[in-house]
C-alpha cells in the first residue's frame, strides 16, 4: 500500500536530480552558444590575418624592389668607368644591348643624335643646311605613333572595343541626365525618374505609406482628408515626377506637409513608385473624385 512517507522517499531522487538536469542543460545551452561563437571567430581572424598577410606581403615585396632598385643604381655609378669601357668595344657599341649599356652611361648622343660639321652642297638665297640625321629621339617618336596608330585602329574600329566619339558623348549625357535627375532640390524643376518596381522597394513605399500617408489618404489609398489615390484623377499631376514633387515640397495650401529633409530621395521615390501601383485597385469606400484625369504615377501623362 502506498503511503505518504514512500511517496516522499519515490519523489526525493527526481527532486534531487531536477536541478542537476537543469544545470546540464543550462551548460549544454551556454557549450553550443560557445560553439557557434568559436565557429565564427575562426572566420573573422582568418579574414583579417589574410588582409594582414596580404598587406606584410605587398610591403616586403615593394622593400625588395627597392633595394634591388639602390643596387643597381649603386654598382651603375660604382663601375661606370667599367661600363664605358665596354660601351667604347666596337662588337658591343653598335648592338642593341650596346645602345642599352650607353644609355646607362650616359651616352646624350643615343637620344640628340651625332652632330657633323659638314654642310650640304646646295643653298637657298644663301642659306645653307648641316647634313644630319634625324635626332634619335625623333624617329623613334615616329615609329611610336606607327605603333599607336595601328593599335588604335584595331581597337576602334577592327574589335570596336573603345567607344567612338558618338558613342562616348550620349553616354555622357545620359549621366549629365542622371546628374540633373539626382539634383531635386529646386522645388521649380521637374525631375526625370521612372517608378520602381522591384519587390524590396514597393514593399519599402508601402510601409513608410502605412506609417506617414495613411492618416490623411487611406491604408488602400482609399482617400480621407487627402484625395483618392487609386482613380485616375489627380489634383498636382499623376506622373511618377509629378507625385515625387507633391511629396517632397508638399501643398502647404491644402495640408499637405512637406517631407523633404524627414524622408530620403530613395524613400519619396519609393513612397511615389507604391502610389502608383494603387491605381485601379478600387479599394472600399472610395472619395469622391477630385482633380483632373491623367494617367496614374509611373506612366506617362495622358494627352488632355
Amino acid at each position: 500500500m502506498l503511503t505518504l512517507f514512500s511517496l516522499r522517499r519515490a519523489l526525493l531522487p527526481a527532486a534531487l536530480l531536477a536541478p542537476t538536469l537543469a544545470a546540464v542543460a543550462q551548460d549544454a545551452a551556454l557549450a553550443a552558444a560557445a560553439a557557434d561563437a568559436a565557429a565564427a571567430a575562426p572566420t573573422a581572424a582568418a579574414s583579417g590575418s589574410h588582409l594582414m598577410l596580404f598587406w606584410f606581403l605587398l610591403a616586403t615585396l615593394a622593400l625588395v624592389l627597392l633595394i634591388f632598385g639602390l643596387l643597381f643604381v649603386l654598382i651603375v655609378v660604382k663601375m661606370k668607368p667599367q661600363l664605358r669601357a665596354l660601351y667604347n668595344l666596337p662588337t658591343v657599341h653598335d648592338s642593341w644591348s650596346g645602345k642599352a649599356l650607353g644609355l646607362l652611361v650616359g651616352d646624350a648622343a643615343l637620344i640628340t643624335g651625332q652632330y657633323k660639321d659638314e654642310l650640304m652642297d646646295h643653298n637657298y638665297d644663301g642659306i645653307t643646311e648641316f647634313d644630319n640625321d634625324l635626332p634619335p629621339w625623333w624617329k623613334y617618336g615616329f615609329y611610336f605613333t606607327i605603333v599607336f596608330a595601328v593599335g588604335y585602329m584595331v581597337f576602334y574600329h577592327v574589335t570596336d572595343t573603345g567607344d567612338l566619339q558618338l558613342a562616348e558623348y550620349e553616354t555622357e549625357m545620359q549621366q549629365a541626365a542622371l546628374l540633373v535627375s539626382a539634383d531635386d532640390s529646386d522645388p521649380n524643376k521637374l525631375t526625370t525618374y521612372t517608378a520602381l518596381t522591384a519587390g524590396p522597394d514597393l514593399d519599402a513605399g508601402k510601409a513608410l505609406f502605412a506609417t506617414n500617408c495613411a492618416a490623411c489618404h487611406g491604408t488602400e489609398g482609399e482617400g480621407k482628408v487627402g484625395p483618392n489615390l487609386t482613380d485616375d484623377y489627380w489634383l498636382h499631376g499623376g506622373e511618377i515626377n509629378h507625385v515625387y514633387k507633391t511629396i517632397k515640397f508638399g501643398v502647404t495650401s491644402k495640408g499637405m506637409v512637406a517631407w523633404k529633409g524627414k524622408l530620403s530621395g530613395k524613400q519619396i521615390l519609393q513612397v511615389a513608385s507604391y502610389i502608383g501601383s494603387l491605381h485601379g485597385t478600387n479599394p472600399a469606400n472610395p472619395k469622391e473624385l477630385q482633380g483632373e484625369k491623367e494617367a496614374p504615377a509611373g506612366q506617362p501623362i495622358a494627352a488632355k
